[in-house]
């Protein structure tokens, strides 16, 4: 949440804007991603928000407004599921446990979870289009281990990003999510107050696409100059031609409380933590939506609530739920391994730490990478059809994005969305795709 003095000064420039904020508690952590890995484990650990209907395959025809009977989120219409990395502590000796997620400010006491804002933008009460049955998104890249600084022409370029607090917070709640003293890497220091996370969705819909194969191409940002002190949030701009349709703005406020590691945090300056996706750098931090609102909620919570603040209980057009109520819907992980509460010898998946700059790998013939998925007793969860232990990638010849080029060596990249490089790998080697993002000669 914005400090009281950066709010005081948003309220007076950007006057009048719709906005609800609210919170959500964990509903389940295991390594489900069904937009990027539809019916297999995922690669690497998400935390998973929103309604219980949350399953391996979200078949995009199933209305999970109406599927799911609870929801952890602070609004009962809102069937939707958010989802991210999680955050590991490197201990010293080379062990791993993940870092537990607090409530954010002024959003109750949640279980875990996460804060999400719909905003309708700026200018004030413009109109925007609340996202249709079937529509799901993602934003970020879990591969990419560095990323240029951001630039005022570039709004996406502010999307994600950091914010280290200190204890008490002080100066470093004073801006919201995105400007001021945000990072795009995870920050170099000990925060005594935790870290925030911040992601910021696109907001501009090409008004015909759900979900496109690539889960990103049918959205895009703001036009415009970003006002490095205030972020993205109520960023001044038009949409592209190509998108022309305004949506409510979505984002994600995640709090990791890295202050229990003060006694164990390195004392030689290097910097402990890691996503779930093996990646140091916290460039890879990703998020993915898929759209569960009952009816015409979401568009009545955006055409009337107009409290800047986004509290809760001011939008009279939704249905408010106790903290007991959203801390009740959990579901019981459905992959038979470890992933939080005691130390690991290694991160779940087949997920090495990789710096970088390079893009990150994925290794082959990783043990254990596959494990089984199970059906739970949860009435509300999917059967889930036990996965082969064996290598359950299928080798595909990718379409080349670029002229085939040099061959490329065992174990490297050969292809993956934004893939420019070469295609063609050595001999006896095949291109095998991993996932949507990456594609190795193996």
């Amino acid at each position: 949440m914005l400090g009281l003095s950066a709010l005081v000064v948003a309220a007076a420039i950007h006057s009048a804007t719709a906005t609800i904020r609210f919170g959500c508690s964990q509903l389940v952590t295991q390594r489900f991603d069904p937009l990027v890995t539809p019916g297999i484990v995922s690669p690497h650990v998400h935390q998973i928000v929103g309604g219980n209907a949350f399953n391996i395959t979200m078949d995009p025809n199933e209305d999970y407004s109406k599927t799911a009977t609870c929801t952890t989120c602070r609004f009962k219409e809102d069937k939707s599921n958010y989802w991210t990395a999680v955050l590991y502590f490197k201990h010293q000796n080379g062990s791993y446990i993940r870092v537990p997620q607090i409530p954010n400010d002024q959003v109750g006491s949640t279980s875990g979870g996460h804060t999400v804002y719909y905003i309708a933008g700026y200018p004030p009460f413009q109109k925007v289009t609340a996202f249709p049955k079937g529509f799901r998104m993602i934003v970020g890249d879990p591969m990419i281990r560095t990323k240029a600084a951001p630039q005022r022409n570039s709004v996406e370029s502010y999307a994600i990003s950091f914010r280290c607090w200190d204890n008490p917070r002080g100066n470093t709640n004073n801006a919201p999510p995105g400007g001021g003293q945000d990072t795009a890497a995870l920050p170099n220091k000990f925060c005594a107050g935790g870290i925030r996370s911040n992601i910021i969705f696109p907001t501009c819909w090409d008004g015909k696409t759900l979900d496109p194969p690539d889960h990103t191409s049918h959205m895009a940002y703001l036009q415009g100059t970003v006002d490095p002190g205030m972020g993205i949030i109520w960023q001044q701009g038009n949409c592209p031609s190509t998108h022309p349709v305004k949506t409510p703005t979505v984002i994600y406020e995640i709090v990791w409380d890295t202050a229990q590691f003060r006694d164990l945090w390195p004392k030689d300056g290097s910097q402990p933590l890691v996503m779930s996706q093996g990646d140091p750098t916290g460039y890879g931090q990703h998020g993915d939506y898929v759209f569960g609102w009952e009816g015409d909620s979401l568009q009545r919570a955006m055409d009337n609530c107009k409290d800047q603040f986004g509290t809760p209980e001011a939008c009279r057009e939704l249905t408010v739920i106790s903290d007991a109520e959203m801390n009740r819907c959990v579901q019981q992980p459905q992959v038979q391994e470890r992933v939080e509460g005691v130390y690991l010898p290694a991160l779940p998946g087949c997920n090495p730490v990789q710096n970088g700059p390079n893009p990150a790998t994925m290794p082959a013939n990783c043990p254990g990478a596959q494990p089984t998925a199970t059906a739970t007793s949860n009435p509300t969860t999917t059967v889930v059809q036990p996965q082969p232990t064996a290598p359950t990638t299928t080798v595909v010849q990718p379409q080349p994005t670029a002229p085939a080029g040099p061959a490329v060596p065992k174990y490297g990249q050969c292809g993956g969305n934004g893939w420019t490089g070469s295609t063609t790998c050595i001999s006896g080697s095949s291109c095998v795709k991993l996932n949507d993002w990456y594609s190795q000669c193996q």
